[in-house]
Formats: structure tokens, sequence, C-alpha cells
């Protein structure tokens, strides 16, 4: 397993729909207070280390929604989110500079401004964290990749639907994509940077 390089002042935390919506559903194998909890000792350190903080929510009300097989979308009919499933959690502790990216569908670069605020400070590493790990994160990790980012994932600041789905992802597919670590492991090295 390879060492962490992190240089901190070019790396950014994209913390995936942590927002209350989503907080608040089943979720394994870690819990939404651990996956929360996790994410902001990452934004806390990188922020301390000089580096950027995204915070990306999901509008609930206005994510895109096509025919599938088992859709993740509410039943044709059903009232819309209250508006309030869509705010990110108020423990995140969200500082001026973090910056707040909005996306109506899975992936946080389709039709949102996230690349430009990465390029326009330098960034080079992302660290993966949120929910849910096949989805939101995969998705955007995904993009991230495409766009030749160094990617980080750390493992206890990010769950699933279920534990087996993000376990698949762990072991399959970030591997394959960057660096999987622990919280604990991700900020030591920025700490040493």
């Amino acid at each position: 397993m390879s060492s962490l390089d992190l240089h901190p002042e070019h790396t950014a935390l994209v913390a995936i729909d942590l927002q209350q919506g989503i907080l608040a559903r089943q979720l394994g194998p870690h819990s939404a207070a651990d996956v929360l909890a996790n994410s902001v000792r990452l934004a806390n350190t990188v922020r301390a280390k000089g580096g950027l903080v995204v915070w990306v929510r999901v509008d609930l009300a206005g994510i895109l929604s096509l025919p599938a097989d088992a859709s993740t979308a509410p039943p044709k009919g059903s009232p819309p989110p209250p508006a309030s499933a869509s705010e990110l959690s108020p423990e995140l502790g969200r500082q001026g500079a973090d910056v707040v990216v909005t996306k109506r569908q899975w992936g946080a670069f389709y039709g949102t401004d996230l690349e430009q605020h990465l390029r326009r400070n330098g960034i080079r590493s992302l660290i993966m964290s949120g929910i849910a790990t096949n989805f939101g994160v995969e998705s955007t990790a995904r993009g991230a990749f495409d766009r030749a980012y160094e990617l980080v994932f750390a493992e206890d600041a990010m769950t699933s639907l279920s534990a087996e789905a993000h376990a698949f992802v762990i072991a399959n597919i970030f591997p394959r994509m960057g660096r999987v670590r622990s919280t604990a492991e991700v900020v030591k090295a920025l700490q040493e940077a």
C-alpha cells in the first residue's frame, strides 16, 4: 500500500450529500453520525492545512428522474420532498471559504461549477467522503478520475444504503481509481505534509 503524499494547498475535500434528507436514511456499514463526524474531521484538517472544502448537495426536488427498472426517484404522484431535505447538515460547521455545489444528478461535475472551483484553487488531489458510496460518491469520483484528479477515498467517511454495496465499491472500484484509506490515515498524512 503506497503512502499518501498529499500537498494540502492543492487538495480538496469533496463531501457528497451530507444533507438532512439523506442522513436520515438507514445506512450501512457506517452510521450517518460516524460519516458526518469523520467528514467534519477531514474538513477541519483540510482547512487548517490550507486546502479547499467542498460540500456537495443534491436538490432532491429537482433531481434527474428517468425511466429505470429500479428507480431511486419517489413514486410518481408523491409529494416532493420538503426543502429541508436538501439542506446541508448544520453539524458540518460550514465556514465562509467553503464551497457549496448543488447538483441535480448523481455526479457532482455535470451541470455544476465544481470543476471551475477546483481549477481556480489549483486543486490536484481530491479526498472523497459522503453518501452514498456507490451512487453520488462513485459517480463524482469517476468524473474526477476522467479529469485526471488524484483521488483518496476516506472509507469510514462514506457509507451506502447497504454494507454490501459499500464493500463492493471499496474493494473493486475505488482501489483502481485512487487510494482507499481510513479518516485517521488521511488526517495523519495531511498533518505531516
